[in-house]
């Protein structure tokens, strides 16, 4: 959908499932521009996409940004086939996020603010899921901080692995 002509092909895939605050994902947008990510959005969406607080969120980001919206997970499973490369952000899986060695192409998936992944995700992709640590007192972080942590992380590891990017 997005993107500018001539653009190298997206280092990683960042996955929104649902979202429902236009704000985050104007944010989430604007990082995956940030790191060369290539943003997927599952519908339904609790928004519009012509919502001004999107676009606020995203600033002039929106024409640098390479993203698709697909209508379900399985129409993005079609789309991206390579399950083993996935990523499950969730509060609830025990390994770190830390511990994940990421590559280029990897697909990081993120569940909706409020409800987070579905328990279907949790338990179908369950070696897969991760977590960023945080302390007790905190129930969750925002979903693009989340994003934003992630997609770093990742990305810091394909630029030391490839002392050529």
């Amino acid at each position: 959908m997005g993107g500018l002509p001539g653009m190298k092909e997206s280092l990683l895939n960042v996955v929104l499932f649902q979202p429902q605050i236009p704000h985050n994902t104007g944010a989430v947008g604007r990082t995956c521009v940030g790191v060369g990510a290539k943003l997927w959005i599952v519908r339904p969406c609790a928004f519009q996409f012509s919502d001004k607080n999107l676009k606020r969120a995203g600033l002039d980001y929106w024409p640098y940004l390479e993203w698709e919206m697909v209508d379900s997970w399985d129409d993005l499973l079609t789309k991206l086939p390579q399950t083993e490369r996935y990523f499950f952000y969730t509060k609830f899986a025990q390994n770190s996020y830390l511990d994940q060695k990421y590559q280029p192409g990897d697909t990081l998936v993120f569940g909706c603010e409020t409800t987070g992944l579905p328990d279907e995700f949790r338990v179908r992709y369950a070696d897969q899921c991760v977590r960023i640590p945080i302390c007790d007192e905190a129930r969750c972080l925002n979903l693009s901080v989340s994003v934003g942590v992630a997609a770093f992380e990742a990305i810091r590891q394909i630029r030391s692995a490839d002392s050529d990017f």
